[in-house]
């Protein structure tokens, strides 16, 4: 059974910093792309980073270079995205998805999805 679930969200302040988790189980993380999503309401769902399975390349947008980063640890398999200097605009539903080798630019090419961790940026 392939499963990913995202944990670490919460409320946090704009500035502020926080650390998302997807735990993989059922494969082996290695040789999986892990991407991370969000969607508000009435939003599409957009990409905010993907780290490759083969050589962890990794994928940021314009909107959150330099504040977001994507790491792995292959020994708890877990992809993590840690979030920094968080914005207002942050404020969305997290999602991590894999799909097999490298990062995908579509969402709809991933093929396991997690159950999603909500992420509020509000003073």
């Amino acid at each position: 059974q392939v499963q990913l679930v995202e944990s670490g969200g919460g409320l946090v302040q704009p500035g502020g910093s926080l650390s998302l988790s997807c735990a993989a189980s059922g494969f082996t993380l290695d040789y999986y792309a892990i991407g991370w999503f969000r969607q508000a309401p009435g939003k599409e769902r957009e990409g905010v980073g993907c780290i490759s399975g083969i050589s962890s390349s990794e994928w940021y947008p314009d909107s959150v270079k330099g504040r977001f980063t994507i790491s792995r640890d292959n020994a708890k398999n877990t992809v993590y995205l840690q979030m920094d200097n968080l914005k207002s605009e942050d404020t969305a539903v997290y999602y991590c998805a894999t799909t097999e080798g490298s990062c995908r630019s579509l969402w709809v090419d991933y093929d396991y999805w997690g159950q999603g961790t909500q992420v509020t940026v509000s003073s």
